[in-house]
């Protein structure tokens, strides 16, 4: 049976599952050659809609500490990411991205004075080695902008969840969510009109994708995301964020047809692999009140870890 920690990492782990149906979604719905303008209206709505639901302003410093989480988490790493999406193929963005758990792991060293493991250095190289197994074809190319964009995101993402985690909780996560998410999104707006102009007339296949990424794929994902950051140990959720490329991998075989070979699967369950070997242990058996028999019903079982 899951321990209260087990349910929340299943929990989290909705969010970037979620996330791995964003290309399906953008490909199939959303019209083509407006990252930013995707970005606003993915995020803006959705932070405005919880915003109105929760009807709670930031207080004292979290008007500035909203603005950096919602900066880091949402507009620089939505800026950076679409940067990346256009100068990069899908693989070689995923993969660079894909480095974010040992870059958490690293600044919560910093930040939080977390002892860095090596199990975690070892399942983040595995991690990302699997992510490149699944997703990175032969024929990619690099460029050096692109690459450093994809970086800078995994970056900025990975200084957010750290923050976030040091800061501590301010309020529910719903809340906490609706002020980065506002945030974000306002950020991106300026530069949006800036690059790509006010957005376009819209058909009903367009309206609805959007309405898809902002209610289901930020709203509902961004709140369990940051409700995972505030109940998790730190590296947790960023390698659950793994999932995604694992998701988009699937979803691309199953709904557009898309080949896997072995390869890819095997890449596939390293991530999960990596993924497990972080987030379960066993726990060690207490000592009997005894020194007879150890009872059928005090022997441990593995459950994630507290």
């Amino acid at each position: 049976m899951l321990s209260k920690t087990g349910w929340t990492l299943l929990v989290t782990a909705l969010a970037p599952m979620v996330w791995g149906s964003t290309y399906l979604v953008t490909v199939a719905l959303l019209p083509p050659g407006l990252p930013l303008t995707a970005a606003v209206l993915r995020a803006l709505p959705a932070g405005l809609l919880l915003l109105l639901v929760v009807r709670r302003l930031p207080r004292g410093s979290w008007w500035w500490k909203a603005l950096v989480l919602g900066g880091l988490n949402i507009g620089v790493f939505f800026a950076l990411l679409f940067v990346a999406a256009y100068r990069l193929p899908g693989g070689v963005a995923a993969t660079v991205g894909a480095v974010q758990p040992l870059i958490v792991a690293g600044l919560a060293t910093w930040v939080l004075k977390d002892r860095l493991s090596l199990k975690v250095v070892l399942a983040g190289i595995a991690g990302a080695a699997g992510v490149a197994l699944l997703v990175l074809s032969s024929q990619a190319r690099l460029d050096t902008v692109g690459v450093l964009a994809a970086l800078g995101g995994a970056v900025s993402m990975a200084a957010g969840v750290v923050l976030a985690k040091k800061w501590g909780k301010a309020e529910k996560p719903l809340i906490m969510t609706a002020w980065q998410l506002v945030a974000g999104g306002l950020l991106l707006v300026p530069l949006m009109f800036v690059v790509e102009g006010p957005p376009p007339e819209l058909s009903a296949a367009n309206l609805s994708g959007y309405l898809y990424l902002s209610v289901i794929g930020t709203a509902v994902a961004y709140v369990l995301w940051f409700r995972g950051i505030q109940r998790l140990p730190v590296t947790a959720p960023s390698f659950l964020g793994l999932l995604s490329p694992v998701v988009a991998a699937f979803l691309g075989w199953l709904v557009m047809g898309e080949q896997l070979s072995l390869l890819q699967g095997a890449g596939g369950l390293l991530v999960l692999g990596s993924i497990l070997a972080v987030n379960v242990r066993r726990r060690r058996p207490s000592r009997p009140r005894s020194a007879s028999i150890v009872r059928p019903a005090e022997i441990c079982i593995p459950t994630p870890l507290r």
